[in-house]
Formats: structure tokens, sequence, C-alpha cells
């Protein structure tokens, strides 16, 4: 069976995947690499640095050396990354929100983006934006920073985390036409809150794992 390694910035994110992987890839083996200093370095320097960058070749590459068929990066932060590695890189590799980059520029004209890391957000507002331009499509990418809630969640609150998500949420449903999450940790922040959702949002990880799924048939 072909294998899939996740490389993750957060250890909660194995078992989100764990199932998206198993429904998006049945025939499919996986595991997982984490490495919490990827981000954690990133958030301290505000920018992502080279060596940082570097870092994140050498999983890549060992992946690859251990017997990966293909790789994604779940971590939004690290998608420019992702996209300078990708060249070198001898097995597939992905970034997790390119699908919903895609879906997102392919629904709406108007595109809101939440994040709850500054370094987060401009990755993923320049990859609308180069979705957008590739599909020949006039975009707007509206950027919002969701202000301490990253801090609350590493420090184990849940749901303050989730309520500054849904404040951001709630400050951008008057000027855009649909909402993404930036980053795959916030993917349950806004579920089940029905009416309180006017707007749709996208997350990253089924419409990522979906994408890496469709991309994998083609090779």
């Amino acid at each position: 069976m072909p294998s899939l390694a996740l490389i993750h910035t957060v250890p909660d994110l194995v078992a989100r995947f764990r199932p998206l992987v198993t429904r998006s890839l049945p025939d499919w083996t996986s595991y997982n690499i984490v490495d919490e200093s990827l981000l954690a370095n990133t958030v301290r320097e505000g920018v992502l640095s080279q060596k940082t960058m570097q870092r994140l070749g050498s999983y890549v590459f060992s992946a690859a050396d251990a017997g990966a068929d293909a790789i994604v990066v779940t971590c939004s932060t690290l998608g420019g990354a992702v996209d300078l590695i990708q060249s070198l890189s001898s097995v597939p590799l992905f970034r997790i929100d390119q699908g919903m980059a895609e879906a997102a520029v392919e629904r709406a004209r108007r595109i809101g983006v939440l994040a709850t890391l500054s370094t987060t957000l401009a990755p993923t507002s320049a990859l609308l934006q180069h979705c957008a331009d590739a599909a020949g499509k006039d975009c707007t990418v509206v950027p919002m920073l969701c202000d301490g809630a990253f801090e609350r969640l590493a420090a184990g609150d849940r749901e303050a985390h989730d309520q500054r998500v849904m404040e951001g949420y709630r400050s951008l449903v008057e000027s855009v036409d649909l909402v993404v999450l930036a980053q795959a940790s916030m993917a349950a922040a806004l579920a089940d809150r029905g009416d309180e959702t006017p707007v749709p949002f996208l997350t990253s990880p089924e419409l990522g794992m979906a994408h890496i799924a469709r991309q994998l048939k083609s090779f």
C-alpha cells in the first residue's frame, strides 16, 4: 500500500486528520511527523525564516527517504515554504490549504480570511489571490486577525479560542460572500453554529484532503 506522511505543527491535528486520510485515501497507509517548534519559532520571530524552511525541508526529504509516496504539510503558516520545496521533493508534496483556496475562488468574489496568527494571514491571502489569478477570477480578499485566539488555544482554552474566532467571523460577514478559516486548528470553531453563521465558511482539512486525493489519482 502507498504511504502518506503528514507533517504537523499542532499535536491535536494528528487525531483530526486520521479519519480524513482513511476516508479520502482508503487504499493508503499514513504516518505523522509532529514538530511544534516549526510554528513556535515562526510566531516568535514574526516571519518564516530560512532556518525554519530548511528544517521543514529536512522533514520532507527524510519522509521521502523513509518511503513516503506523498507528503502533506498541515500548517498553513508554512505554506510559502511548501511552495519552495515542492520542486525539490522526489514525491508529491502538498499544502493543506490548496483545496480550500481553490474552492473559495470558485464560489465567491469577496472572500474573508480569518486567522489566529499574523504569520498565517499573509500566506493564505497570497494563496487565494494566486488561485483567483490562475482561475481568471476577479476576487477581493479581506483579511481579519482573531487577536489573542491562538494564545488561548495554546493555553488549553478551546472555548475562548472559538469565541475569538466567532467574533472575527461576525466582523466580516457584512462585507464578504464567504469566509475561509486559514488554519486547520480553527476548523471546529464555527461548526454547529446554525443561524449564527449566515455567510458560508470553508475549512482546510476536508477540502484539502479531498483535493490531495484527486491530485494523487492523476499521478
